[in-house]
Formats: structure tokens, sequence, C-alpha cells
């Protein structure tokens, strides 16, 4: 249950009672907003003068629930706004890993002169092996900073674990929550009490209940700029790395009311396919997408079969500009 306090509730009074209901707290539109679990089903006689709004749920998909809020939530990432009534397809570029300067900066100067604004990039990396390239780590992300600095692009990056979750914080300005890590309650957590804009990948094990209620995490700790990324599930396919579930994206589309934004390079796992999966995508009326690219993907220390080479990046782009058009979006 979600429930809206008066609006002349005074903050003592309103901990009073999140602490009686054992409900979060946070306030939103400095609005008093307290979440229970969802089975309970009615207000309690004694809060019930307190209280101005309500809503009740079979779950506990609420924060993100058009139930509660009908309309798409924005997201803002520096300059650029997704989701809400934007009608706006936000294409996020660069190397799986950021592997050296010279690298990064390329990348950097493709986007910048592609028009686009903002440069993904790995530093730490969740690797299945450990004797596979582990990423940059801190000078990655310096790097990565460096990149916003000289050409003004917001960046995007991973955080792996939550021992490092407050250099993410410092050094970007969208966190990613991989798909690995979604899970992990402790970068969740820390990812409420910021206020940056949090991008959660959804784990190729995980059902769309158990994708939006990690959303939860973050949005019921104060946080919320929060986007879904779909980017592939495991099923007893073995041609494609992964199945992306764009089923599972038209009931986001449909059930919860944060932006969604999808990753075909990963689902698909091989760089011939991810250009027709991308229209796809946008046809779709997404939010975002994001699209791995390196200026040698053959020598790439990741993910070499998925990322596009340069020009193919920018046909891509160029690709998508129609497709978002016929469904009334544009390529930002």
């Amino acid at each position: 249950m979600i429930l809206h306090l008066k609006a002349n509730t005074s903050q003592e009074k309103a901990d009073q009672i999140a602490h009686k209901l054992n409900a979060f707290h946070v306030k939103s539109d400095g609005i008093h907003v307290l979440i229970t679990e969802a089975s309970t089903k009615e207000v309690p006689g004694d809060v019930e003068n307190d209280v101005d709004q309500f809503w009740v749920f079979d779950n506990d998909i609420q924060l993100a629930s058009k139930k509660y809020r009908s309309d798409k939530r924005e997201v803002k990432i520096g300059d650029v706004t997704i989701g809400g009534n934007h009608n706006s397809t936000l294409l996020i570029g660069g190397p799986c890993s950021v592997e050296s300067e010279e690298q990064i900066r390329s990348s950097a100067e493709l986007l910048v002169g592609t028009g686009l604004t903002t440069l993904r990039g790995g530093c730490y990396k969740p690797r299945t092996s450990p004797y596979s390239f582990q990423g940059m780590g801190l000078e990655g992300l310096k790097l990565l900073a460096k990149m916003r600095e000289d050409y003004g692009l917001n960046v995007i990056t991973e955080a792996r674990d939550a021992t490092h979750i407050d250099e993410i914080i410092q050094y970007s300005d969208v966190i990613q929550v991989g798909a690995k890590a979604m899970y992990d309650q402790g970068i969740l957590r820390a990812c409420s009490k910021t206020q940056k804009p949090v991008l959660i990948k959804r784990g190729f094990g995980t059902t769309l209940k158990e994708f939006v209620q990690a959303a939860e995490f973050v949005l019921s700790g104060g946080n919320e700029n929060v986007i879904l990324c779909e980017r592939g599930i495991r099923t007893f396919e073995t041609g494609t790395r992964f199945t992306l579930d764009l089923c599972g994206v038209a009931w986001l589309q449909e059930h919860v009311n944060l932006p969604v934004v999808l990753d075909p390079s990963h689902a698909m796992g091989y760089a011939y396919g991810v250009p027709v999966l991308s229209r796809a995508c946008v046809a779709m009326g997404i939010d975002g997408l994001i699209i791995e690219t390196h200026p040698n993907p053959k020598v790439a220390k990741s993910d070499a079969a998925q990322q596009l080479n340069y020009d193919e990046f920018k046909a891509l782009f160029e690709s998508l500009k129609p497709v978002a058009n016929s469904v009334g979006y544009k390529m930002i």
C-alpha cells in the first residue's frame, strides 16, 4: 500500500506514522509518501485522519506501477530528458570496456561528430572468468570523467559491486546496475541515497516482477530517477547470446511508469544482428538504446563479437531516424 499524508503533516508526525506502520518514508513533490507491504489492504483506523490518498496493490510493484502513477516518469541526464511525453529515443554509444585514453577519446569524438550526447564504457567488469579483462577500475572512471569535461558528454558506467559504488557516483552521470548485480542490495540501497539517474539492467534469469522490484529498492529509498534496461534473457536458444524479450518490453510499457531502454548488443551477441534488432526496438517507441561500438572490434578486450565499428555505428544511427519518425519519436 502507498499512502499520501495530508499536506499539513509535520516531519515528526510523518516519521511517527511510518514507524507505526513499519513503512518506508520518502518525500515526493513536498508530499510525505509511505510505502508498506502490498499485503496491507486497508488504512489502519488510528492513522486514517492523517491520510489524504492511498493505493492498494496486488504485489510489491508499487511506486513503479501505473496504478499509482499513470504517467511515465521523466529522468534528466545532463541536459537531456528521457521518458515522460517527450517521445524521444536516446542513443547511448561507446565501447564495452574503457581500454585506454586513445580508445575512449575516439569514441567520444565519434559521438560528438554524430550529434549524440551520452557515452558508455565499462570500468569495473563483472566477468564470468577471473582470467578475463576486469576493466581499468578507477583509472577508467577518471578517463570517462575527462571525456565529459573535454567534450561535454554525459557518461554512464557500471557498478560491479558495492565496494566501489561511491566512486561510480562521484565520476559518472548515470549509474548502471548490471545484469549480474541486479540482486545486489548493497548497490541498490546506495543508489537510493543519491539523486543521480540509475539504469538497472534485467538479470538474464529474472522475471519481470523481480526486475521491477529491483527498481523498487531504489525508488523506496527516495531516488525517483530510475531507468529500466532490457538486455536479453537466457532461454533454450544457443544461436544467439541471449533472447531479447520484446514481449516483456510491451508489458513494462503497459504496467510500469519508468522509462525503458534496450540493449540489443548484449542480447544478440553478434554485430551482424545488432542493426536489424535495433530497428525493431526503436519501432516499439522506447526511451533509449545502448549500442556498443569500438574503433577496432577485433582487438576489443571484452565482448569483441558484438561491437560495431564506427562506420557501422554511424550507418545504424542514420537508419534508426526514419524508424523512430514512423512511430512519432525522434532519435537524440
